[in-house]
Protein backbone atom coordinates (compact mmCIF):
# COMPACT_ATOMS: atom_id res chain seq x y z
CA UNK A 1 0.00 0.00 0.00
CA UNK A 2 1.18 3.38 -1.03
CA UNK A 3 1.97 6.14 1.78
CA UNK A 4 -0.95 9.11 2.12
CA UNK A 5 -0.36 12.26 3.36
CA UNK A 6 -3.90 13.47 4.77
CA UNK A 7 -5.38 16.49 5.73
CA UNK A 8 -8.71 16.58 8.08
CA UNK A 9 -10.74 19.18 9.72
CA UNK A 10 -9.73 19.56 13.76
CA UNK A 11 -12.76 18.58 15.33
CA UNK A 12 -11.55 20.80 18.22
CA UNK A 13 -13.47 24.11 17.18
CA UNK A 14 -11.93 25.75 19.89
CA UNK A 15 -8.01 25.74 18.71
CA UNK A 16 -6.44 28.23 16.20
CA UNK A 17 -5.37 25.44 14.31
CA UNK A 18 -8.33 24.96 12.52
CA UNK A 19 -6.72 21.53 10.59
CA UNK A 20 -5.01 18.20 10.99
CA UNK A 21 -2.19 16.77 9.10
CA UNK A 22 -1.16 12.92 9.13
CA UNK A 23 2.94 13.11 7.51
CA UNK A 24 4.07 9.49 6.56
CA UNK A 25 7.29 9.62 8.49
CA UNK A 26 8.94 6.75 10.66
CA UNK A 27 5.70 6.02 12.72
CA UNK A 28 3.72 8.78 11.24
CA UNK A 29 3.79 12.00 12.03
CA UNK A 30 0.38 14.06 13.39
CA UNK A 31 -0.12 17.30 13.67
CA UNK A 32 -2.53 20.46 13.86
CA UNK A 33 -1.99 23.07 11.09
CA UNK A 34 -2.98 26.72 10.13
CA UNK A 35 -3.33 25.87 7.02
CA UNK A 36 -3.86 23.13 4.59
CA UNK A 37 -1.05 24.54 2.25
CA UNK A 38 1.67 26.98 2.84
CA UNK A 39 0.56 29.16 -0.15
CA UNK A 40 1.46 32.53 0.94
CA UNK A 41 3.32 31.99 3.67
CA UNK A 42 4.63 29.39 6.52
CA UNK A 43 2.28 27.18 7.99
CA UNK A 44 2.87 27.15 11.98
CA UNK A 45 1.89 23.55 12.75
CA UNK A 46 2.16 21.81 16.65
CA UNK A 47 2.09 18.54 17.56
CA UNK A 48 -1.23 16.20 17.91
CA UNK A 49 -0.79 13.26 20.63
CA UNK A 50 -3.54 11.18 19.00
CA UNK A 51 -4.94 11.45 15.28
CA UNK A 52 -8.80 10.96 16.06
CA UNK A 53 -10.54 7.88 14.59
CA UNK A 54 -13.53 9.79 13.20
CA UNK A 55 -11.15 12.67 11.69
CA UNK A 56 -13.20 13.89 8.41
CA UNK A 57 -10.83 13.43 5.49
CA UNK A 58 -10.41 16.82 3.60
CA UNK A 59 -7.26 15.59 1.38
CA UNK A 60 -6.21 12.23 0.63
CA UNK A 61 -2.64 12.21 -1.43
CA UNK A 62 -0.26 9.77 -2.69
CA UNK A 63 3.16 10.45 -1.37
CA UNK A 64 5.91 10.07 -3.55
CA UNK A 65 8.55 10.96 -1.11
CA UNK A 66 9.02 11.50 2.87
CA UNK A 67 11.89 11.70 4.38
CA UNK A 68 13.79 13.11 7.83
CA UNK A 69 16.93 15.26 6.64
CA UNK A 70 18.34 16.51 9.93
CA UNK A 71 15.83 19.62 11.69
CA UNK A 72 13.65 19.05 8.67
CA UNK A 73 11.00 16.69 6.70
CA UNK A 74 10.71 16.41 3.09
CA UNK A 75 7.68 15.90 1.78
CA UNK A 76 6.35 15.01 -2.09
CA UNK A 77 3.36 14.69 -3.18
CA UNK A 78 2.01 12.41 -6.08
CA UNK A 79 0.09 15.42 -7.80
CA UNK A 80 0.75 18.22 -10.11
CA UNK A 81 0.12 21.60 -8.27
CA UNK A 82 1.49 22.26 -4.61
CA UNK A 83 2.89 18.90 -4.55
CA UNK A 84 6.52 19.47 -3.06
CA UNK A 85 7.09 21.27 0.73
CA UNK A 86 9.06 20.68 3.93
CA UNK A 87 8.05 21.00 7.72
CA UNK A 88 11.23 22.49 9.69
CA UNK A 89 11.60 22.16 13.42
CA UNK A 90 13.61 24.57 15.62
CA UNK A 91 13.07 26.24 19.27
CA UNK A 92 11.14 29.35 19.63
CA UNK A 93 10.52 31.58 22.76
CA UNK A 94 11.35 29.62 26.03
CA UNK A 95 12.46 27.05 24.20
CA UNK A 96 9.23 25.52 22.76
CA UNK A 97 9.29 23.57 20.42
CA UNK A 98 8.01 25.29 16.48
CA UNK A 99 6.92 23.54 13.67
CA UNK A 100 7.09 25.43 10.46
CA UNK A 101 5.28 24.06 7.12
CA UNK A 102 6.89 25.94 4.08
CA UNK A 103 7.20 25.75 0.60
CA UNK A 104 10.72 26.84 -1.73
CA UNK A 105 8.63 30.03 -2.88
CA UNK A 106 7.57 31.14 0.72
CA UNK A 107 10.42 30.18 2.41
CA UNK A 108 12.47 32.42 -0.32
CA UNK A 109 9.66 35.41 -0.15
CA UNK A 110 9.68 35.81 3.60
CA UNK A 111 9.57 39.09 5.57
CA UNK A 112 13.07 40.17 6.79
CA UNK A 113 13.09 38.92 10.63
CA UNK A 114 11.00 36.18 10.27
CA UNK A 115 13.16 33.47 8.69
CA UNK A 116 13.16 30.28 10.79
CA UNK A 117 16.64 29.82 12.71
CA UNK A 118 19.06 27.01 11.20
CA UNK A 119 21.35 24.87 12.50
CA UNK A 120 24.16 26.41 13.47
CA UNK A 121 27.35 25.09 14.91
CA UNK A 122 26.70 27.94 17.98
CA UNK A 123 24.55 25.07 19.20
CA UNK A 124 27.53 23.34 20.23
CA UNK A 125 28.51 23.04 24.26
CA UNK A 126 32.08 24.54 22.95
CA UNK A 127 34.60 24.93 21.07
CA UNK A 128 34.62 22.11 18.32
CA UNK A 129 37.46 19.59 18.72
CA UNK A 130 38.79 18.38 15.36
CA UNK A 131 40.76 15.42 15.30
CA UNK A 132 43.57 15.52 12.39
CA UNK A 133 45.41 12.59 10.75
CA UNK A 134 48.77 12.05 11.64
CA UNK A 135 49.56 11.53 7.99
CA UNK A 136 48.67 15.41 7.00
CA UNK A 137 51.96 16.80 6.33
CA UNK A 138 50.39 20.60 6.09
CA UNK A 139 47.26 20.43 7.97
CA UNK A 140 44.28 22.88 8.32
CA UNK A 141 45.09 24.97 11.88
CA UNK A 142 41.37 26.60 12.15
CA UNK A 143 43.18 29.35 14.28
CA UNK A 144 40.80 31.90 13.34
CA UNK A 145 37.98 29.67 14.00
CA UNK A 146 36.65 28.84 17.46
CA UNK A 147 37.88 25.26 17.28
CA UNK A 148 40.62 22.58 18.62
CA UNK A 149 42.86 20.49 16.77
CA UNK A 150 43.78 16.39 18.22
CA UNK A 151 46.39 14.96 16.30
CA UNK A 152 45.23 11.22 15.71
CA UNK A 153 45.48 8.37 13.02
CA UNK A 154 42.54 8.34 10.82
CA UNK A 155 40.90 5.30 9.44
CA UNK A 156 39.24 7.60 6.82
CA UNK A 157 39.83 11.18 6.02
CA UNK A 158 41.90 13.94 7.16
CA UNK A 159 39.51 15.90 9.66
CA UNK A 160 37.11 14.30 11.76
CA UNK A 161 34.54 14.66 14.43
CA UNK A 162 33.30 12.59 17.78
CA UNK A 163 30.33 12.31 19.58
CA UNK A 164 29.97 12.07 23.41
CA UNK A 165 30.75 8.29 23.28
CA UNK A 166 33.92 8.96 20.94
CA UNK A 167 32.90 7.98 18.20
CA UNK A 168 33.71 9.47 14.91
CA UNK A 169 30.66 10.55 12.54
CA UNK A 170 31.56 12.40 9.99
CA UNK A 171 35.17 12.64 8.14
CA UNK A 172 36.49 15.32 5.72
CA UNK A 173 38.79 14.11 3.47
CA UNK A 174 41.52 17.63 1.75
CA UNK A 175 42.40 17.23 -1.55
CA UNK A 176 44.29 19.75 -3.83
CA UNK A 177 43.15 19.96 -7.42
CA UNK A 178 46.44 17.73 -8.17
CA UNK A 179 45.90 15.34 -5.80
CA UNK A 180 42.50 14.99 -6.88
CA UNK A 181 43.95 14.19 -10.65
CA UNK A 182 46.15 11.77 -9.60
CA UNK A 183 43.79 9.57 -7.39
CA UNK A 184 41.24 9.58 -10.44
CA UNK A 185 44.30 8.40 -12.65
CA UNK A 186 45.69 5.79 -10.56
CA UNK A 187 41.59 4.04 -9.25
CA UNK A 188 42.74 4.95 -5.42
CA UNK A 189 39.85 7.48 -4.80
CA UNK A 190 37.44 4.78 -5.04
CA UNK A 191 39.00 3.07 -2.55
CA UNK A 192 39.19 6.08 -0.51
CA UNK A 193 35.26 7.13 -1.06
CA UNK A 194 34.66 3.61 -0.11
CA UNK A 195 36.49 4.02 3.64
CA UNK A 196 34.66 7.40 3.82
CA UNK A 197 31.35 5.88 2.76
CA UNK A 198 31.46 3.56 6.39
CA UNK A 199 31.05 6.70 8.29
CA UNK A 200 27.99 8.19 9.24
CA UNK A 201 28.59 11.68 7.24
CA UNK A 202 31.44 12.15 4.99
CA UNK A 203 32.24 14.73 2.82
CA UNK A 204 35.51 15.29 -0.10
CA UNK A 205 37.01 19.03 -0.08
CA UNK A 206 38.71 20.06 -3.24
CA UNK A 207 40.72 23.53 -3.22
CA UNK A 208 40.07 24.88 -6.12
CA UNK A 209 37.40 25.59 -8.61
CA UNK A 210 35.77 22.61 -10.66
CA UNK A 211 37.19 24.33 -14.30
CA UNK A 212 40.60 23.84 -12.91
CA UNK A 213 40.09 19.81 -13.09
CA UNK A 214 38.65 20.66 -17.02
CA UNK A 215 42.43 22.60 -17.54
CA UNK A 216 44.54 20.15 -16.17
CA UNK A 217 47.33 19.09 -19.21
CA UNK A 218 48.61 15.72 -19.96
CA UNK A 219 44.55 14.32 -19.86
CA UNK A 220 42.65 14.17 -22.50
CA UNK A 221 39.46 16.81 -22.64
CA UNK A 222 36.57 15.49 -20.46
CA UNK A 223 38.73 12.54 -18.77
CA UNK A 224 39.01 13.47 -15.19
CA UNK A 225 35.59 15.34 -15.05
CA UNK A 226 34.33 11.50 -16.89
CA UNK A 227 36.15 9.79 -14.08
CA UNK A 228 34.96 12.02 -11.01
CA UNK A 229 31.23 11.76 -12.13
CA UNK A 230 31.25 7.90 -12.28
CA UNK A 231 33.26 7.56 -8.89
CA UNK A 232 30.37 10.08 -7.54
CA UNK A 233 27.71 7.45 -8.87
CA UNK A 234 28.85 4.72 -7.20
CA UNK A 235 29.19 6.90 -4.03
CA UNK A 236 26.38 9.26 -3.26
CA UNK A 237 26.94 8.93 0.31
CA UNK A 238 30.03 11.05 -0.15
CA UNK A 239 29.68 14.16 -1.84
CA UNK A 240 32.73 16.38 -3.07
CA UNK A 241 32.73 20.18 -3.15
CA UNK A 242 35.01 22.44 -4.98
CA UNK A 243 35.57 25.46 -3.06
CA UNK A 244 38.20 28.30 -4.13
CA UNK A 245 40.65 28.59 -2.10
CA UNK A 246 42.63 26.86 0.90
CA UNK A 247 41.06 29.32 3.75
CA UNK A 248 38.03 29.02 2.31
CA UNK A 249 37.97 25.22 2.09
CA UNK A 250 39.33 24.89 5.49
CA UNK A 251 36.04 27.18 6.80
CA UNK A 252 33.55 24.92 4.57
CA UNK A 253 35.51 21.71 6.68
CA UNK A 254 34.93 23.57 10.01
CA UNK A 255 31.16 24.47 9.39
CA UNK A 256 30.36 21.08 8.00
CA UNK A 257 31.89 19.19 10.66
CA UNK A 258 30.26 21.39 12.99
CA UNK A 259 27.21 21.35 11.87
CA UNK A 260 26.75 17.75 11.76
CA UNK A 261 28.25 17.41 15.10
CA UNK A 262 25.48 20.11 16.38
CA UNK A 263 22.78 17.90 14.68
CA UNK A 264 24.18 14.47 16.20
CA UNK A 265 23.52 16.18 19.97
CA UNK A 266 20.36 17.84 19.26
CA UNK A 267 18.99 14.39 17.79
CA UNK A 268 20.26 11.82 19.80
CA UNK A 269 18.88 8.33 19.96
CA UNK A 270 16.96 9.80 16.58
CA UNK A 271 19.92 10.39 14.63
CA UNK A 272 20.89 6.12 14.82
CA UNK A 273 17.37 5.24 14.17
CA UNK A 274 17.61 7.27 11.07
CA UNK A 275 20.72 5.50 10.20
CA UNK A 276 19.50 2.37 10.77
CA UNK A 277 16.16 3.17 8.17
CA UNK A 278 18.99 3.93 5.68
CA UNK A 279 17.87 7.81 5.21
CA UNK A 280 20.95 10.31 4.71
Amino acid sequence: MSRRFLVARNPDTDSTLPYLLLVPVGDGLALKARDTWPRTSRVYCHRLDEWPADAEIIEDVPVLECRRRGVAVDLVLDRKREYRSQFVFTRIAGGREGIFWQTRKVASTARPGARIPGRRISDLPGPLIILVDTRERYPYRFSKQQAETERRALAAGDYAVCDADGTIVAAVERKTVGDLAGSLNNGSLAFELAKLASLPRSAVVVEDRYAALLKLEHAPSGYLPDLLARVQVRYPETPVFFIETRPLAEEWTYRWLGAVLAERLAEGDAWDDRDADGDP
